[in-house]
């Protein structure tokens, strides 16, 4: 061994990169479980696989746990994650202090699901790239319409009603704004509903607002009593309100209970006697 070096190895450690998922955005399902080279070992996953399940919505109807991340992935390949908090904890051993990170990330596509996930590990890298994991196996599916008594655009903007959620001390609650009123509320809220295709909202809170940890999860959870609560189909149409993704709409046709601004009401020709 060359003098002045001792045998403890490579020095620095493993470092580890965050890898980016591929993008899948501009394929079929068949061709995205391909892609990602992904053979099902649940019950839900093989489902998917032989196209008995073909869409996110007919998935979280089973209402069976989700186990396999690459069954989020095949329907959801546009997924985008924000770090809502790290945090460093220690524990004292015999040996010494023993250090790790606790990361809290917020997934989802903009457009009615959303997911909140939580990982401990030695390394912020691999820990992250765990919550996002766990987060995607904990997605959910939102309503969202045009729930404001000061709006009548009949597009899903904004919530359809106003709800409640809460975790630890914190209680959180979401109210639906007209359009062009935007997120007024605060960071953590504005993340996850940002993710969750919410353009417009109000918000109140109490609690201790700054353990993000539960904050997070009360807005979480107050989006989640969106798709429990049983909607009159008359309020379903008036308010516009949809579940999960917003249906994709045809050049020159108006959305649910939408009029053409463009296009006048037709009269009708009987007149009355």
């Amino acid at each position: 061994m060359p003098k002045g070096r001792r045998g403890r190895g490579k020095r620095g450690g493993r470092r580890t990169e965050r890898h980016e998922a591929p993008d899948l955005s501009g394929l079929s399902i068949e061709e995205r479980i391909a892609a990602l080279n992904w053979k099902p070992i649940t019950k839900l996953g093989k489902m998917v696989a032989s196209s008995e399940l073909k869409s996110m919505n007919a998935v979280l109807a089973t209402r069976v746990p989700i186990r396999e991340v690459e069954i989020v992935d095949v329907f959801l390949p546009n997924l985008s994650d924000e770090v809502l908090d790290v945090k460093m904890v220690q524990r004292m051993t015999d040996s010494g202090r023993r250090t790790k990170f606790v990361v809290t990330v917020c997934v989802g596509n903009k457009d009615g699901y959303v997911a909140l996930g939580r990982a401990r590990g030695k390394e912020v890298g691999p820990t992250i790239r765990k919550a996002i994991r766990n987060a995607k196996l904990n997605i959910i599916e939102i309503r969202r319409g045009c729930g404001s008594w000061e709006c009548g655009c009949r597009r899903p903007h904004t919530l359809p009603f106003q709800v409640i959620g809460s975790a630890g001390s914190v209680r959180v609650t979401l109210k639906p704004a007209p359009r062009g009123v935007g997120l007024a509320v605060a960071s953590v809220v504005k993340h996850v509903l940002n993710l969750a295709g919410v353009n417009d909202a109000w918000s109140f809170t109490a609690g201790h607002t700054k353990t993000t940890i539960n904050y997070a999860f009360a807005v979480f959870n107050a989006l989640k009593t969106t798709g429990t609560v049983p909607i009159n189909p008359t309020k379903e149409l008036t308010l516009a309100i949809i579940s999960g993704g917003a249906p994709k709409l045809d050049e020159g046709r108006a959305g649910p209970g939408e009029v053409k601004a463009e296009e006048p009401v037709k009269k009708d020709k009987e007149e009355r006697s």
